[in-house]
Order: C-alpha cells, then sequence, then structure tokens
C-alpha cells in the first residue's frame, strides 16, 4: 500500500499576475496528522480547495491514494473549512441528516451515525434548535460532526478550534488525535502554533504560493536548534570565558549561548568550578519562533 495518501506535485494556482501557488509539493502520510502552515495569504486555502475539487490547479498533479485525484474521491475525503456553511434557519437535526445524505449514507445510517457523534460531543439536546440559536463553538461542534461522520480516509480541519473555549478545544482535540489512532489521515491547518505542538506529526509551512518547510516536526525542531541554555546555579556567577555568551541574567537564573567549537560539557564543567547547577536545559525552538523566523527570513 502506498506510504501517503496524498501526494500533489508541483502544484500551480495563478490568478492574473499573482501566482496564488507556485510549484508547491505536499506528501500526505497515511495514518498522520499534517500540520499545512503559513500566514494569511500564504496560499494553504487555495491548496484545501484544489484538493477538495472545488477549483482546479493551473498544472500540476494530485494524487489520492496512489491514483490521481477525481470526482469518485470526494466521498473519501471531508472537509471543514474555516468558514463555515450550515443554513441559518434550519433545525441541527433536519440540516445534520440532509448533509450526511449527501455524503452517501441512506437515512438509518446517518440517523444512527449522528446519534453516536452528538452524544460525543455532548450536544444531544441541540436536535430540533435551529442553527441560528446556536453559537460559533455551538455550530462548530455540529460542523465537526457532520465533517466526520462518514469516515472519510482524509479529513481536512482548516482552524477547527475557531469559537471554541478551552474545555471543547481539548474535547476536539482528544476526538481528532482518537480518529488519527484508528488509522484516518488528516491534514490540520491552524495558526495556533501550540495546537501544532501538541498533535502534528509533520508540517508543510508555505508563504506567498511557495513552501518553506516541509517535514517531521522533530526534525525540523532539531535543525533550528541554536545552542542556547537555560541555567539556574546554586549562586549567582558574572562571568563565563568568551566560549560562551550570557544572553541574559536574572540572579541566579542565565540564559547561555554556547559559541561555535564549544560543547554543553564543556559549559557544564565551567559552571560547576563556580557554583553548584540546579537545572540545565537546552532551549528548544518552539513552533512558533520556527515560523515567525521562517516567514520573516531572519
Amino acid at each position: 500500500m502506498e506510504n501517503h495518501i496524498l501526494k500533489a506535485n508541483k502544484i500551480v494556482k495563478q490568478y492574473g499576475d499573482y501566482f496564488a501557488l507556485n510549484n508547491v509539493d505536499l506528501s500526505i502520510p497515511r495514518g498522520s496528522v499534517f500540520g499545512l502552515l503559513g500566514p494569511n495569504g500564504a496560499g494553504k486555502t487555495t491548496l484545501m480547495r484544489i484538493i477538495n475539487q472545488i477549483i482546479a490547479a493551473d498544472s500540476g498533479e494530485v494524487l489520492f491514494n496512489g491514483s490521481p485525484l477525481n470526482r469518485k474521491h470526494i466521498s473519501q475525503i471531508g472537509y471543514l473549512p474555516e468558514e463555515r456553511g450550515l443554513y441559518k434557519k434550519m433545525k441541527v437535526g433536519e440540516q445534520s441528516l440532509y448533509l450526511a445524505q449527501l455524503k452517501g449514507m441512506n437515512r438509518f445510517e446517518a440517523t444512527n451515525k449522528l446519534k453516536y457523534w452528538f452524544e460525543k460531543l455532548e450536544i444531544q439536546s441541540w436536535w430540533n434548535k435551529r442553527i441560528e440559536e446556536l453559537s460559533k463553538g455551538m455550530a462548530q461542534k455540529v460542523q465537526f460532526a457532520v465533517t466526520v461522520i462518514h469516515n472519510p480516509d482524509l479529513l481536512i480541519f482548516d482552524e477547527p478550534f475557531s469559537g471554541f473555549d478551552p474545555v471543547n478545544t481539548a474535547l476536539i482535540r482528544n476526538e481528532i488525535l482518537k480518529l488519527r489512532k484508528q488509522g484516518t489521515s488528516i491534514i490540520f491547518s491552524t495558526h495556533r502554533m501550540e495546537s501544532v505542538e501538541e498533535i502534528c506529526d509533520e508540517i508543510s509551512l508555505i508563504n506567498n504560493g511557495e513552501t518553506l518547510l516541509q517535514g517531521e516536526i522533530i526534525n525540523i525542531k532539531n535543525n533550528f536548534r541554536n545552542n542556547i541554555f537555560s541555567i539556574e546555579m546554586k549562586t549567582e556567577i558574572d562571568n563565563l570565558s568568551e566560549k560562551f555568551t550570557i544572553l541574559n541574567k536574572k540572579e541566579n537564573i542565565l540564559e547561555i549561548k554556547i559559541q561555535e567549537g564549544s560543547n554543553s560539557k564543556e559549559l557544564i564543567n565551567e559552571l560547576l568550578q563556580k557554583s553548584d547547577i540546579i537545572s540545565f536545559n537546552e532551549k528548544i525552538p518552539s513552533m512558533e519562533d520556527i515560523f515567525i523566523k521562517t516567514v520573516s527570513g531572519e
């Protein structure tokens, strides 16, 4: 079986002189949560719409399960867009059944699956409410249920936590992780870098329609390590040899950069000559640090 559920090769989408996507590649490993990242206007939504066949690429190829993407694959993909599309005047249950049947489910199957998801998401009592009676977060839960109800092979979530408080964010995050554990492949697009750290296995960072970074989060973070350590000493120290630079100091807590050619063992040895070490931790760049550094080109 193909290891990647979806591959996009050299995707180009142009509007006049503007390139929304310029030779973008994407490889989504099967059974993973893949973060599609980028600032506003980077091209993320355009790429998601191409995958969902809402619009077509000008050139390039998208492969789904090893075959060229075509209309039959629509039933195998679930898409939760950032701009929600529920009909405000319809009742929750009526609309959910309608949308489930559009995905190829019969009414009996759709009713049972909706009851299952409504119970999991604690929204059973909303069945006869109109969408316009719901808060943004409540409507988001309904749309999440409708997106996953037909057990698609690939789920695409665009800002799935929008409108949620921390409790409901945790609820939906846990459901996303359960879906991955069951073998579902997920594309996850968000501006919340802490959520990327929590649930994504790999990411692609695009900006101005071009891919800037792609790969496993652990490898990307290792590539951005900068030899900076946070250290707490038993007593204050004021200076170190030229091999080490004190970037910040607050009483006995220091932030130290190790210069090229030296290592952490040498730093520990030098510090121990001055005082006892209480804690010693490398400051690994966060995904937010990496995002800002890469997009800004610093």
